[in-house]
């Protein structure tokens, strides 16, 4: 991976690609349906292993307890998370993806 320096000092790095992957998370409090983005040629776990403490999610809605909570966007600290399951249907599109 290659860095490059402004003037200022900023730094910037290439853009990581990532494949969608609609998935179901449990949380501590609740249960959200959504999209989760993981990078090609990995597993749900790797992403999740990954030292970043936030996953964003992307088409969310709250669906456990009920509510009326939806969002194009949210974060959620991945030190809440129960249980992840990635929608079945997602992983034969993600595979002819990476393919």
């Amino acid at each position: 991976m290659t860095v490059h320096f402004d003037p200022k000092g900023k730094y910037f790095t290439e853009v990581i690609r990532k494949v969608p992957m609609p998935a179901t998370i449990q949380t501590t409090h609740h249960r959200i349906h959504g999209v989760v983005y993981i990078r090609p040629n990995y597993r749900l776990i790797d992403e999740l292993e990954q030292p970043t403490s936030f996953m964003a999610v992307t088409d969310a809605e709250i669906v456990d307890p009920p509510g009326d909570l939806k969002t194009t966007f949210m974060v959620i600290s991945k030190h809440q998370i129960v249980w992840i399951i990635p929608d079945e249907e997602s992983l034969a599109k993600r595979d002819d993806i990476a393919g």
